[in-house]
């Protein structure tokens, strides 16, 4: 069934005399897992960003459509307004996680809920139920610098989710990493999204990753190529 949760519609973007994005539309559908590929200067990041709210594009729309049903269109937002929309329905996880180091992992985590007006307690009971569900268990006081790289990873998916975001935005997640831990990132990352019936989109340089989501969408030039459903 045709159930878009984010759908995107001539977007265009351009710096300076550079064009990022030249009239892109997409669909994501609810709950699949969605990777973007390029090469470097594709647009694919530029994508993500106005796919997510974290830029405007310069034409085009994007439309959100939650699981209440009631839709918004993120590019006409203020920008106080998709900075709450982000904040509140979508996750994000990146290439170096983002994390802030001066902080435990649980405090990381809780961070996010305590943003959105929960308190300390409660924000440090879910942090803590969502650490140990992505196997770091007894790491919850260690500071992100006392973790591996993929166990900091795994920090920042339990913070992109810890809010019951809908959907999750993974810009590199796994590109800084080994080829086993990458495997493991992705493993808790796909486990944590669409096997709980939410909605992943990724971009990545690695085929691999790419391989294990549901369908691949390839750029070239501020265009889609090419979209192909994944074996």
């Amino acid at each position: 069934m045709n159930d878009p949760i984010l759908l995107a519609h001539s977007l265009t973007k351009a710096y300076a005399s550079t064009r990022a994005l030249a009239g892109v539309d997409v669909a994501v559908q609810r709950g699949e897992s969605l990777a973007i590929m390029g090469a470097s200067g594709s647009g694919k990041t530029t994508l993500l960003h106005v796919l997510a709210g974290i830029i405007a594009p310069d034409a085009g729309a994007v439309t959100f459509t939650p699981a209440s049903g009631v839709s918004v269109e993120v590019a006409r937002m203020s920008e106080t307004k998709r900075s709450q929309l982000r904040r509140e329905r979508f996750g994000f996880v990146f290439q170096q996680g983002l994390l802030i180091p001066e902080l435990t992992a649980v405090e990381n985590v809780a961070l996010a809920l305590m943003i959105n007006g929960v308190r300390r307690a409660e924000a440090t009971v879910q942090a803590v139920a969502w650490l140990h569900s992505l196997g770091l268990a007894g790491m919850e006081d260690r500071r992100i610098g006392e973790l591996s790289g993929g166990q900091a990873q795994r920090v920042a998916i339990a913070r992109a989710q810890v809010t019951g975001a809908e959907l999750i935005f993974a810009d590199e997640p796994t590109g800084a990493l080994d080829s086993i831990t990458s495997s493991e990132v992705m493993d808790a990352l796909l486990w944590s999204t669409t096997s709980q019936g939410r909605t992943l989109v990724v971009v990545t340089h690695d085929e691999q990753v790419a391989a294990r989501c549901s369908r691949v969408l390839l750029m070239s030039d501020g265009a889609i190529v090419r979209s192909e459903v994944s074996a």
